[in-house]
């Protein structure tokens, strides 16, 4: 798939509460095809701190308005610097990196995704790639606090949604790995994105259950290449670049403790 460089125009900046914001962006060109899974390479000017790109998820891609969404967490210098764009300003962009999430064969199959904080991002696009196949997803969606849940109607719009908060003030409480719906349904296919506890959590029950399952990765890529090797994950076929080889992989390759 083709990569691009590209200044996109801010077209929206909202702040979901005081930690995460939604940007979206358009140019006039029309957008490549990105599919579900994908990143963005950001380039953050104004400080020395920013001298690296930053990988952000493709949140959701809107092809009739040419929009490119990413929901960002602002908690680094980088991140807070794009929590403070404008509609009108510009922002460098490197696209579309890294693979995807799998798409089931049968429409038929029983997919659930589970996200957890910013990692819920990916999901929502990947969710509705799947309902515009004919497969409504489950989304499993975890936060400490109901506060902390984010974009709650979009997901509906794609699949059911479960929640589950730490403090119990929405859903149920507990962990992912915790909601009834895992003892209610029996599903075919997960993928995960989020904290790596949380998705070890739930590569051990997909495991124990012998049920498909990816996760995709939140390792640090700094060049979205190969090139810098930083984002390194040791998996059953050695050293491998999660920028490049990933960010989505089926758990069977990960070392993990699982």
């Amino acid at each position: 798939m083709k990569k691009c460089v590209s200044d996109l125009t801010v077209v929206s900046v909202e702040h979901i509460n005081d930690r995460y914001v939604l940007i979206k962006l358009t140019r006039e060109e029309p957008l490549p095809e990105i599919m579900p899974g994908q990143f963005v390479e950001v380039r953050v000017d104004g400080s020395p701190a920013t001298f690296l790109r930053r990988p952000i998820s493709v949140n959701f891609v809107d092809y009739g308005a040419n929009q490119l969404w990413l929901l960002v967490a602002a908690i680094g210098d980088g991140t807070r610097r794009l929590a403070r764009l404008r509609a009108g300003d510009v922002l460098n962009c490197m696209f579309p990196l890294g693979n995807s999430f799998t798409m089931p064969s049968d429409s038929g199959e029983k997919v659930l995704l589970v996200g957890g904080g910013v990692g819920v991002a990916p999901l929502l696009y990947f969710g509705k790639c799947l309902n515009d196949a004919g497969c409504r997803p489950v989304f499993l969606l975890g936060a400490r606090s109901k506060g902390d849940l984010l974009m709650l109607d979009e997901f509906a719009r794609y699949g059911e949604v479960c929640v589950t908060t730490e403090d119990g003030t929405a859903g149920e409480r507990g962990f992912v790995t915790n909601h009834s719906v895992l003892d209610k349904v029996r599903f075919d296919r997960i993928s995960t994105c989020g904290p790596k506890p949380m998705m070890v959590a739930v590569a051990r029950y997909a495991r124990a259950k012998g049920i498909e399952c990816e996760a995709s990765l939140e390792n640090m890529m700094a060049c979205g290449l190969g090139a810098c090797l930083c984002c390194v994950e040791k998996t059953t076929e050695g050293n491998l670049c999660v920028c490049k080889e990933g960010p989505v992989m089926n758990i069977k390759k990960l070392l993990w403790q699982i």
